[in-house]
């Protein structure tokens, strides 16, 4: 990262954008990274890290893997090419990834969830997609009974030395 991105709070590697919500929401049985088609306004928002994928999932339409309900607001840079925040955006995915992932779908009743948008080594946008199943509300009750036992638990060896 060079020192000019590094004062404009750009991202050039690493995380953009995270679905905290889908580990609690679901639980993640794989996981698949796959390539984003993006125009570049919608990449200079990326880098800013102000997109969400909170409602964001990803489904097959006419044999490709898109992903739908993701926002990624306008870039706000004098630049006129607009386009639409929650479009779908089409996921680069080999042919057999394809079929595994709509296979799940099909076969296993399994939801395609987005969990994080990150910048890998060369720059290129990639999307960390998770085969995901559904919780019910006392599973969730289990998740957070053991993350605050995890905390108490953490606190307790801190205080004892």
């Amino acid at each position: 990262m060079t020192e000019s991105e590094r004062k404009k709070g750009l991202i050039s590697h690493g995380v953009a954008a995270t679905n905290r919500k889908a580990r609690f929401d679901y639980t993640i049985k794989g996981t698949v990274e796959a390539g984003l088609v993006l125009k570049g306004p919608e990449v200079k928002s990326l880098r800013r890290g102000r997109a969400t994928l909170n409602e964001a999932w990803a489904g097959e339409r006419n044999g490709e893997m898109w992903l739908f309900n993701a926002y990624i607001p306008e870039y706000q840079g004098g630049v006129l090419s607009r386009f639409e925040p929650r479009a779908p955006r089409k996921l680069l995915l080999k042919h057999r990834q394809i079929n595994e992932l709509t296979g799940a779908i099909s076969r296993q009743g399994a939801t395609i969830v987005p969990l994080q948008i990150h910048f890998n080594d060369r720059g290129r946008a990639k999307v960390l997609l998770g085969v995901a199943e559904g919780r019910k509300k006392q599973d969730k009750r289990a998740a957070i009974a053991e993350r605050d036992w995890q905390r108490d638990k953490a606190r307790l060896m801190r205080a004892r030395g």
